[in-house]
């Protein structure tokens, strides 16, 4: 299996040029001087100049390799692998979330907490609300219930602190 499966959708598809070479700095950090002004090397017996990183060497090979990987996956998908037409669609389509409806019912947020919970459960009641969805708003309310309880704690001690400093 020589020959390259082009994919109909990556048919425009150019891969990038590489970089323009530049001149070579010359051995030593240029920012290292000795006390005659000379470039001295950090690790004079390191990597000599001019040899690649096996690293980037690697990286590049896979990166060369890597239109040819796709077009057997796709080409392998075609014809009916399940398990390559699983990683290529894993990798083409988005995942699909889960999102709750949008629903409208009439909620006095200003009501006491069981009132707008209860108002919640009759909404499920007479069928204007999925479960999952009021337990998403029950659990809302919940959250909305705790940052009150903490305004109201923050402004009972406040008044404390306030009456305290008063009577001294």
């Amino acid at each position: 299996m020589t020959e390259q499966i082009a994919p109909p959708w990556g048919t425009d598809w150019k891969p990038t040029p590489p970089p323009i070479p530049t001149e070579p700095r010359g051995p030593g950090n240029p920012a290292w001087r000795d006390a005659d002004g000379n470039g001295v090397s950090g690790n004079p017996r390191g990597r000599p100049p001019g040899r690649p990183d096996r690293r980037l060497l690697a990286t590049q090979q896979m990166l060369d390799e890597m239109r040819n990987i796709v077009a057997v996956l796709v080409g392998k998908a075609l014809e009916g692998d399940t398990n390559a037409c699983a990683i290529v669609m894993q990798k083409v389509l988005p995942s699909v979330k889960a999102q709750a409806e949008k629903v409208q019912f009439d909620l006095d947020t200003s009501a006491p907490i069981s009132e707008q919970v209860s108002a919640v459960l009759d909404g499920v009641a007479q069928g204007q609300l999925a479960p999952d969805v009021a337990r998403l708003i029950i659990d809302s309310i919940k959250s909305l219930a705790d940052v009150r309880a903490t305004e109201e704690l923050e402004a009972r001690i406040a008044a404390l602190e306030e009456a305290r400093d008063a009577r001294a």
